[in-house]
């Protein structure tokens, strides 16, 4: 596989914006106000890291016409130089006193006239990274200024994937795949848990991961108790299921999937349990058109699993998938979000086991004109087996 370029060029980004300036106008809404590290990367192309510190506030102001602005502190201003972003607005952060507040109001007042709407993503999986007393600083200042949502623009826009976005989530898919092919070189019955977790991070950046933000699992006799504690010291046993699950980025997109194994040979509930779960994401991917809702999804897995009746304790049986690690829909009995080719999602079927264990399979793909695009490699039905 060739790892696709790094970045995108410059039309991806124009075409990003005049998608969002289309639905602004049809909205009413004047300007959109970014402050989130992806939907501030979405329309400017900025990656890094220093996102990791609460410090700073970062904006980005998107006027129904014309180009973006970035109002940011002064220590990103090389680094966003270097995106197609040209109107580059900084102030020295970190400032107590006034953090951007004052240029960012004096930006908005400018490029919206004094007056008007600005959308700010107010839904599902959204939230504002600035410190509240400068947010209502920031409306105090701009009186004639409506803050309202943005109707969901940002959160449509970013769910339908570009051919270059979804390259970018297959070539992390594949990265984790050669990752889980190894686990068997460095697991086995009498490994601790917790150096299988750092191993297992330690191949993904070998196979060439950027960086691994994600891995959770777990592992016990027949199943595990959750898929989302840290790792112990416990050493596998034979007996023990085995569960890594894992988002790992590269160029800034995530794949986010696991794998079970069972140390030593499986028990026939086990095994059976295992062929159930990846029935349940073939039957998913049976109906994963475009037009289906994300809810049919969701009760295609739980025929599967249980019959149909409706039982998913961690809440959803997938999500979507891109830029976050899970982003846009779930798939829930109540998500009626209708899929579009671009779409990517992951297929997270669950099922309980004896003791208060559970087991729980996910893989990833891509809604295409016809059948679905499996992104990462489709597990076998039968478990893989490590060393007992």
């Amino acid at each position: 596989m060739i790892e696709p370029e790094r970045g995108f060029p410059e039309v991806e980004y124009r075409s990003r914006v005049e998608n969002a300036q289309s639905l602004m106008a049809r909205e009413g809404l004047d300007a959109l106000l970014l402050n989130t590290e992806p939907d501030v990367r979405y329309f400017s192309g900025f990656l890094t890291r220093f996102w990791e510190s609460p410090t700073r506030p970062w904006f980005l102001v998107l006027p129904q016409s014309g180009l973006p602005i970035a109002v940011i502190p002064k220590i990103g201003a090389a680094l966003m130089a270097k995106t197609w972003i040209a109107d580059i607005r900084s102030w020295q952060a970190p400032d107590p006193v006034d953090d951007g507040v004052t240029l960012l109001a004096e930006t908005l007042s400018e490029t919206l006239g004094g007056a008007g709407r600005v959308g700010v993503p107010m839904g599902q999986g959204t939230c504002l990274r600035m410190p509240l007393r400068d947010w209502h600083a920031l409306k105090a200042r701009l009186p004639r200024i409506r803050f309202d949502d943005d109707s969901d623009i940002v959160k449509r826009l970013r769910m339908v994937k570009s051919e270059r976005e979804i390259a970018k989530i297959r070539n992390a898919c594949a990265i984790a795949d050669r990752a889980f092919a190894r686990v068997p070189d460095f697991a086995c019955s009498g490994t601790p848990l917790d150096r299988v977790f750092r191993r297992f991070q330690a191949v993904c950046l070998e196979e060439g991961a950027d960086w691994v933000p994600y891995l959770a699992g777990g592992a016990g006799q027949g199943g595990y108790d959750d898929v989302i504690s840290p790792a112990t010291s416990a050493p596998l046993k034979a007996g023990d299921v085995l569960m890594l699950d894992t988002g790992l980025v590269h160029d800034g997109y995530f794949c986010d999937f696991d794998r079970n194994f069972s140390v030593g040979r499986p028990d026939d509930g086990t095994r059976a349990a295992h062929e159930r779960l990846v029935d349940a994401v073939a039957a998913a991917s049976e109906i994963a058109r475009p037009g289906t809702i994300a809810a049919d999804l969701f009760h295609a897995m739980d025929r599967v699993l249980s019959g149909g009746a409706g039982g998913a304790d961690a809440g959803r049986l997938g999500h979507g998938l891109g830029m976050q690690l899970t982003e846009g829909l779930s798939l829930i009995p109540e998500d009626d979000t209708v899929l579009e080719t671009g779409m990517v999602l992951t297929l997270e079927p669950g099922l309980d086991r004896p003791g208060g264990r559970i087991m729980v399979h996910e893989e990833n793909i891509a809604i295409r004109d016809g059948a679905p695009a499996f992104l990462s490699r489709r597990a076998s039905r039968d478990i893989t087996v490590l060393d007992g």
